[in-house]
């Protein structure tokens, strides 16, 4: 329970990695923390229970990467997902404090194992967490409470008293009482608003509600839009998100990773109108699978289908549910509820205009179509070898990209381009400030860490001035 006459020097909303981060951070420096997490103890951290893996970059092969991932070329792929909408300083400073934050990560208590290949195409750029998000969790919060850092669960902010840029004091709702708790800097890692379906469909419309979150139903945004009409500076569009296509079956919440689908390359996606949309082939997996969860929910109902064959069937990681499985393109049709004669028509001109190469899903190869459009410009492969498969997929929604202004401290900057004097930001509920659009595989986690040690940091030099 919360002691309502403790005080404490930072006080940091959220408990998911870019929270603990900072958190950590802080404590190291010298100051005493009170990390706040709106969810139950079980449901704790967030996201950060379902990822994987952390994108850094470094200079040479290691135990567990197969090779350098230098700092340009993270830029580069990081200007190419967002096609250069993002701060561009944020980003570099983000990307070279990586480096450090891989080992600084390692110090705190998390292990990595070696990466993971096949669809992912991973091995060279991302490390991943031994025993996934939730060891990784559990690692930080040993480290935290070991460091002295208070945590209370079931403990929602419910308001900030905020004076012309300085943080005063924050409402905490917990077991049934209200308590305030003031502190000499405050940091916001609680996340986005992806969560809040009323507040997706201010942007969305009535589609907003056929989206599925991959993560926690905790995220609703709440300290986000206390932050915005404190007069913290906006940044990113609220339309924007980590979007990936994931298996319709999925819960509302919290299906995480074992929903999502790894198969577009291997075949071709078709909507309610039994219809090709995008190029299912247009780059490497890591670069483009968070493009998906867009173009679905841009189609008719939210939904689609990836449709593919008996070759390709044990060629990616599956997802938690089982492929509908059909022994004619009809019978698929059918079981689908989609047209039959259109279906089969799709199919049939997809497979008249490929161009058979040297099929290779790992490197952009030379099996592409011709005459088509959409095209599928690498890895086009007939698909005419029963039995034939579909997955359905909604938009699975992992964050949202609106979020507050930073600079290069982790400090929130006022609408009226002040920095605060007291008030830092990490993790999802900063990430507009690099993510303009797009997303590359793991740099969620980069964002928490690297933002939320700078936070911390910072937060603990501010009280100690």
């Amino acid at each position: 329970m919360i002691e309502p006459n403790k005080k404490y020097d930072i006080l940091v909303a959220g408990g998911g990695n870019a929270a603990l981060c900072a958190a950590i951070a802080a404590r190291r420096a010298g100051a005493s923390v009170l990390v706040v997490e709106s969810a139950p103890k079980f449901y704790r951290g967030g996201n950060t229970r379902h990822t994987r893996n952390i994108r850094c970059a470094h200079d040479s092969a290691t135990d567990t990467l197969t090779g350098p991932y230098f700092e340009d070329e993270f830029f580069d792929d990081m200007m190419k997902v967002t096609a250069g909408r993002t701060n561009e300083p944020l980003l570099r400073m983000m990307i070279h404090e990586s480096k450090d934050v891989l080992n600084w990560i390692q110090q705190q208590g998390v292990r990595f194992q070696p990466s993971l290949g096949g669809t992912l195409s991973l091995g060279r750029t991302n490390s991943f967490f031994l025993g996934g998000g939730r060891a990784m969790l559990n690692a930080l919060y040993r480290t935290a409470e070991s460091l002295g850092v208070d945590v209370q669960y079931d403990a929602e902010v419910t308001a900030l008293d905020v004076r012309d840029g300085a943080f005063v004091a924050a409402d905490v709702w917990q077991s049934d009482a209200i308590y305030k708790i003031p502190a000499r800097a405050f940091i916001a890692a609680c996340g986005g608003f992806e969560s809040n379906f009323h507040w997706m469909a201010e942007y969305w419309g009535e589609a907003a509600y056929n989206f599925l979150i991959r993560g926690t139903r905790y995220n609703q945004g709440t300290v986000l839009k206390m932050l915005h009409g404190s007069g913290i500076g906006e940044v990113g569009d609220p339309t924007q998100c980590h979007a990936v296509a994931i298996d319709a079956r999925a819960p509302q919440y919290d299906g995480g990773i074992i929903t999502r689908l790894d198969c577009v390359v291997f075949g071709i996606v078709v909507n309610a109108h039994a219809q090709r949309f995008y190029d299912e082939g247009e780059d490497v997996w890591p670069k483009r699978y968070a493009i998906w969860g867009r173009l679905v929910a841009q189609q008719p109902g939210q939904i689609a289908w990836i449709i593919f064959d008996q070759p390709s069937l044990k060629m990616f990681m599956p997802s938690l549910f089982p492929p509908i499985a059909a022994s004619s393109i009809g019978e698929l049709a059918d079981k689908l509820q989609l047209d039959v004669t259109t279906l089969e028509m799709t199919l049939r001109d997809f497979n008249m205009s490929v161009r058979t190469g040297t099929f290779d899903h790992t490197i952009l190869d030379d099996c592409y179509t011709e005459g088509l459009m959409p095209p599928k410009s690498h890895w086009a492969r007939r698909i005419e070898t029963p039995p034939f498969y579909a997955y359905p997929v909604r938009p699975g929604i992992t964050f949202t990209y609106l979020g507050v202004r930073v600079n290069e401290e982790a400090r929130m900057i006022m609408a009226d381009g002040r920095p605060t004097a007291n008030m830092f930001a990490a993790g999802e509920i900063m990430a507009g400030n690099v993510l303009g659009q797009g997303y590359a595989a793991g740099v969620g986690m980069t964002i928490g860490s690297v933002f939320g040690r700078i936070a911390g940091r910072e937060a603990a030099k501010n009280v100690r001035n």
